[in-house]
Formats: structure tokens, C-alpha cells, sequence
């Protein structure tokens, strides 16, 4: 009897729903709600594909309602693509008939690839409207994209179909070299500040050739690609100091993804190469992020001078220097997953006001790391003749920001002056005895915090309140930080002097 009853309620229930069908709608009445009323896609490259923004769209009635045509203003011809809850309609332009449940809400999902002749010659943006019905049910949703003019420079395509390739590593990686008289370009190998860069692979400097890169050059790698600065070839960067928050004056290499969610994504691109056998190079108002490695020193034998520089968010080191001879001043690098600062296998090096942090999170990577060996060289170990740190701050979220890798086979001499050092973990490590050890430790604070104005968002002024204010020794001062202000004596620890900040 029981089961009777219930196969007869199941069939009450099933004969009503079945009398309801997804066709069961009523037309739109142009009271549709929108999560936006403009959708601004971030800066483009042309020819380049942007990321994928949403727009949400509610019907807050009672009734399921058609929708009858969805579509852009341009029709067909609009540079946009979009897909409505997963369709994709006419070649993702045009949708009719759009099902929309009471009280629901759907998903648009909007892309574009456009050039900039596509754009409004004024102000380079290219705009058009998502309708949403028509006559006077007609509502509309703005979308505006801002189209950037950029030189591209990429390997060359081969009659098989594959592509030029350099040899790095040993390795053919795809890449080419950059000439000075490219019958398109010009000379490739002086990089103005007319138009943004983008390259891709690995764009080579010949030998003997210097490359240039003048204040305010923007150039933006592509996935897997990078720099590489051969044997016996230069580079010279030639920033200056910028006046306002756009740094005007100063050379970025950063991916070339523009959208604000790339911003501060690490691993976007490779790396800057110095081969060994490079020479003389010189780097002044840099601002490097989002690689695997920043600078790759590979024993370039002749002194390199890195001032004003900053690099971040680099999946594995921010500057990487075998056996090189580098001195740096007003140097500021942060988030790296091995080490900010790693110098190998011996070498010459001295630091002064700079500011080596790593926030990096998930791992216990160091700030700086020392090193007179390299597994797998011959021979195994070289001589560290010199690593001085004057006036600087190695800082960072891990427990112990210095790691001092010493192989008693070679030299190993290091020296740190008026210094703030994060070292937590109490140790009998004769290396790490910064309060009775004279010889290599002069003056340490220890494990106090500069209280930076905002570690996360590689902001690292200090002002008076900082651990690190007046703190320096006038013998080591750099006379002027990184945003070229003037340092006051005693000096400030680190790349910045001391300024209030913003309220």
C-alpha cells in the first residue's frame, strides 16, 4: 500500500514538472542589472591577445525571460569575442535567444585581439558596446581597451617551417641576434624610449657589439624568452632618476602580459644572460621583475657596475654572479624562491646602501647567499677575495636571511659594516658570530625591523621610526639614494633615505 502511495505522488509530481519546459519564458522587458556598466580591459599590445574579463548579468524578476539578441555593436566586425554561460554563438559575436531564470544570473566572458589602427588615433583606445536586446527594450554595456604601439622583435621563420635558433648552454633555444642595421627596425641594438619593445625568444648581442638602452626604454619579454649578452659583447643601461611615480626616466624589463593581474606574477619571462667572456658592463636605474632569474652573471671577468636597481618577484634568484667582480650601490631586490642575492663560486664584490629582502612565501629561501664552490665545476671551489656589505639591510620573512656556503679549500672573505641582519636561530657556526666576530662583523643590528613602508608591495622606504634611520658609517655613504635624494649624515641603512610617509 505504502509503495502504491508513493509511485502515485512521484507521478503528481512528475506530470506537473513535465508541463514546464526551459521554453517556458517571457520576453525581456530591458530591466536586465549589470556588475558593470563599462568593462575596462586592461592595456594591450597589438596583435596581442588579453586576458579574459566577466560581466554578470541578473535578471531580479519573477519570470524566466528570453533574452532575443545578444550581441556588440559592431557585429561581426567588433575585435571583441565573448561567450554567454558557456556558448559561444557566432564566432563568439552574436547570441539570440538567451535564456535567463528568474532571479538567476548569467556569465559573459570577454576577450580581445586588436591593432592599433583599430584604435582612435587620439587616444588609442578601442571601444565598442554589448546590446543586450534592441528598439526600446535596448540596454548596453561599454567596453573600452587601451591599444599600445610596441616594436616587435622575434626569430626569424624558416623555409620548414621552424623557427632561427641560438645556442646557449649548449643548447638551441629559439632566438636570434639583434643587428644594427635591420632594414625594419634600424639599429636593434640601441633601444630608445619612442615605442615599447616586445621580444621574443632570446634576443642575442653579437660579439664585439654593445647594446644600449636609453632612459625610459620599456622593453617586454614574451614567455621563454630573455636577453643574452655573449662573449666579449656589452650592455650598458642608461636609466636616470624619474620625478614622478610613472618613472619616466627609468629602464623596466618586465613580460609583456599589461593587465594589472600580471603585475606581480613571478615567471613570466626568463632572464638577462651575461655569458662568460662578456665585459664591461654597466647598469644604472634598472627595474627588473617577474623573471626566473633577473641578472645572470656568468663570469664576465671585467668589472660590472650595477647602481639604482631594482629587481623582483624572480622565481629563482633575483641576481645570480659566478666569480664575477661587481660592485653595487642603491641596489634593491626582493621576492626570490632560492635567494635575492646569490653570489658563487668566489669572486670580487662590494655593496653599498642597498636592501636585499625576500618575502618570498612557501619556502625558507635567504636574502643573500655566499658561496666558494659550485657542485659539478672544475675545479670545485674558487676564491671569494672579497664580498663587503657596507651600510646595507638583508631583511626578509624567513627565519635566517644569510647564508655563508664556505669550502675550506679556497679563500672566503667577507665583511659585513653597519649592517641590519635578520639571523634568528642561535648558532656556534663560527661564521655567524656577529657580536664577537670583529674580523667579519663591524656594527650589526640584529633581528630588528626597519618597519618598510610596505615589504609586499616592494615599497621599502623607511622613515624614522625604522631600526635602520642613522644607523650607517659616513665612511661607506653613497651621497645620494636611489630616488637621487640626498643622504644626511650619519646615513640610513639601505637604498632609500629616511622621508615620512604618506598619511
Amino acid at each position: 500500500m505504502r509503495q502504491h502511495f508513493t509511485l502515485l505522488i512521484f507521478g503528481i509530481i512528475l506530470a506537473f514538472s513535465s508541463c514546464r519546459t526551459d521554453f517556458d519564458t517571457v520576453a525581456s522587458s530591458g530591466d536586465l542589472k549589470f556588475s558593470k556598466d563599462t568593462v575596462y580591459l586592461d592595456t594591450v599590445f597589438k596583435n596581442i591577445g588579453s586576458s579574459t574579463y566577466q560581466l554578470k548579468v541578473y535578471n531580479q524578476s519573477k519570470k524566466d525571460i528570453s533574452i532575443p539578441i545578444v550581441q556588440f555593436k559592431k557585429g561581426l566586425n567588433s575585435k571583441y569575442r565573448m561567450t554567454v554561460d558557456g556558448m559561444s554563438g557566432n564566432n563568439g559575436k552574436i547570441f539570440q535567444n538567451v535564456t535567463l531564470l528568474a532571479k538567476d544570473s548569467l556569465y559573459i566572458f570577454i576577450e580581445t585581439t586588436a591593432d592599433i589602427t583599430d584604435a582612435n588615433p587620439d587616444d588609442f583606445l578601442y571601444t565598442d558596446q554589448i546590446q543586450f536586446d534592441s528598439g526600446a527594450n535596448l540596454q548596453e554595456v561599454a567596453l573600452v581597451t587601451l591599444i599600445q604601439d610596441a616594436v616587435f622583435l622575434y626569430p626569424n621563420q624558416n623555409t620548414d617551417g621552424t623557427k632561427e635558433k641560438i645556442k646557449i648552454d649548449g643548447k638551441d633555444v629559439d632566438g636570434f641576434y639583434l643587428s644594427e642595421n635591420d632594414p625594419i627596425n634600424g639599429n636593434e641594438l640601441l633601444f630608445t624610449n619612442e615605442k615599447p619593445y616586445v621580444i621574443y625568444g632570446y634576443a642575442g648581442v653579437p660579439e664585439n657589439k654593445t647594446i644600449t638602452f636609453e632612459a625610459g626604454a620599456r622593453i617586454h619579454f614574451h614567455a621563454n624568452s630573455g636577453l643574452y649578452v655573449g662573449k666579449n659583447a656589452s650592455l650598458e643601461i642608461n636609466g636616470k632618476t624619474s620625478t614622478t611615480n610613472k618613472l619616466e626616466n627609468e629602464v623596466i624589463f618586465e613580460g609583456d602580459r599589461l593587465e594589472s593581474l600580471y603585475s606581480d606574477i613571478p615567471g613570466q619571462w626568463k632572464s638577462v644572460i651575461f655569458e662568460k667572456g662578456s665585459a664591461n658592463h654597466s647598469i644604472n636605474h634598472l627595474t627588473l621583475k617577474n623573471a626566473i632569474v633577473g641578472l645572470d652573471f656568468r663570469s664576465s671577468l671585467n668589472p660590472i657596475s650595477i647602481k639604482n636597481t631594482q629587481v623582483y618577484n624572480c622565481v629563482e634568484y633575483g641576481i645570480l654572479a659566478q666569480n664575477e667582480q661587481i660592485t653595487g650601490e642603491n641596489i634593491v631586490i626582493n621576492r626570490a624562491g632560492i635567494a635575492s642575492l646569490s653570489c658563487i663560486y668566489g669572486g670580487n664584490y662590494s655593496f653599498a646602501h642597498c636592501t636585499f629582502n625576500n618575502n618570498w612565501s612557501g619556502s625558507s629561501p635567504f636574502a643573500v647567499n655566499l658561496s666558494n664552490s659550485l657542485a659539478g665545476a672544475t675545479p670545485e671551489t674558487n676564491p671569494l677575495t672579497q664580498a663587503t656589505f657596507n651600510n646595507c639591510i638583508i631583511y626578509g620573512s624567513a627565519t635566517n636571511e644569510l647564508n655563508l656556503d664556505k669550502n675550506a679549500k679556497a679563500t672566503f672573505v667577507y665583511q659585513f659594516n653597519n649592517c641590519l641582519l635578520k639571523f634568528s636561530n642561535s648558532t656556534t657556526n663560527p661564521n655567524y658570530q656577529f657580536k664577537t666576530d670583529t674580523e667579519h662583523y663591524t656594527n650589526i643590528i640584529l633581528n630588528e625591523n626597519p618597519k618598510f613602508y610596505n615589504a609586499s608591495e616592494n615599497k621599502f622606504n623607511i622613515d624614522k621610526t625604522s631600526a635602520a634611520f642613522a644607523k650607517g658609517n659616513q665612511a661607506y655613504i653613497i651621497t645620494t639614494d636611489i630616488l637621487g635624494i640626498t643622504r644626511t649624515s650619519p646615513p640610513d641603512l639601505g637604498a632609500y633615505q629616511n622621508q615620512d610617509f604618506p598619511k
